[in-house]
């Protein structure tokens, strides 16, 4: 299983970027998904999440500004982020296998290498 995560990069606020995530050796959309973010110091945590039945989960800073979407076809899970903040910045890893158990987020087995995001003036 291969997951290549791209899009990261140095927005300034306000900005919005769109991040990808392309699998290989597993079927996304028969497995869950989600983006993790990791800042400098801090334990990674959920941005947004997808389960095999469809159950989709957003973190409370996540809501309204952040889009998690696929493409079943090409196998590619994406995270549009608007109106980003400094705070946002992070790298952010893609993840196969989520779910949700007992309104816990529960992370697959399976990582992406992270990518960048940079927000600052």
């Amino acid at each position: 299983v291969q997951l290549q995560a791209s899009g990261g990069g140095l927005v300034q606020p306000g900005g919005s970027l769109r991040l990808s995530c392309a699998a290989s050796g597993i079927i996304l959309s028969s497995n869950g998904m989600a983006w993790y973010r990791q800042a400098p110091g801090k334990q990674r945590e959920l941005v947004a999440g997808v389960t095999s039945g469809g159950l989709t989960t957003y973190a409370t800073f996540a809501k309204g500004r952040f889009t998690m979407s696929s493409d079943s076809s090409k196998n590619t899970m994406f995270l549009q982020m608007n109106s980003l903040k400094p705070e946002d910045t992070a790298v952010y890893y893609c993840n196969a296998g989520y779910t949700y158990y007992f309104g816990t987020s529960v992370a697959g087995n399976y990582w992406g290498q992270g990518t960048q995001v940079t927000v600052s003036s």
